[in-house]
């Protein structure tokens, strides 16, 4: 089983916590083979490591010396290997080319196709430092939480984006209320490759709509959007 459109109970917790920002430091190896052996193959070599397969793409594992993954560049190593093997093999249809990014001021909700049952790469804005803090009201406190919270919470949306084909962008609210107009300026500022795939952006009343019927919205859009 290779997609990650029908995990459930805890290998949807233990995909979730990989793709979570900031970097989670509660996650057991356990789980993590857990979800890749539902995913794809797992085989064991002669030198105690794990081959793991998906779609193609390979990533060896060592013999864990923790019970959990404590360091942040191994579990950026199994999200990047989330990431490239969630794709079909080179000659295979491409799936999830159009994406649906969720923005407000709480997180960001990224999904990879807006097909039914389709799962959401969550991203949060980190507490402000104790810089950004300082000296409330004042212009420079508004300058630096402005400039921290496009650093911790757009740039990581930004580079999850990266890898999309075409874009749709739901929020509410309008101007400096609305996270996906401030998002959609700053992506035109600083990430200008990947503002050009930004399709729409479109007022959405999220706090009365499913999961399911944001998903349809975004299908119906998709469907009536010229193809490239």
């Amino acid at each position: 089983m290779n997609s990650t459109a029908l995990l459930t109970g805890s290998h949807l917790r233990t995909y979730n916590t990989l793709f979570q920002h900031p970097v989670s430091h509660n996650l057991g190896w356990h789980d993590v083979h857990a979800l890749f052996r539902h995913l794809g193959q797992v085989e064991e070599e002669p030198n105690g490591k794990l081959k793991v397969t998906r779609n193609g793409e390979v990533l060896m594992l060592l013999a864990p010396r923790t019970k959990d993954v404590a360091a942040a560049d191994e579990i950026m190593a199994l999200r990047h290997f989330l990431e490239r093997s969630s794709r079909s093999p080179a000659g295979e249809k491409e799936t999830g080319a159009n994406w649906l990014l969720i923005i407000d001021h709480r997180e960001a909700r990224i999904y990879r196709t807006a097909e039914p049952g389709a799962m959401a790469q969550q991203i949060r804005p980190r507490a402000p430092d104790a810089a950004s803090r300082s000296a409330p009201g004042s212009p420079e406190a508004a300058r630096r939480t402005e400039k921290n919270t496009a650093n911790a919470f757009f740039e990581p949306v930004a580079a999850v984006l990266n890898g999309a084909g075409k874009i749709l962008v739901f929020g509410s609210g309008t101007g400096k209320s609305s996270e996906m107009e401030q998002f959609t300026l700053w992506l035109a500022q600083h990430r200008p490759e990947i503002a050009k795939r930004v399709v729409a952006s479109v007022v959405v009343d999220e706090n009365h709509l499913s999961e399911a019927q944001l998903l349809a919205k975004a299908r119906a859009f998709f469907s009536d959007f010229p193809a490239a």
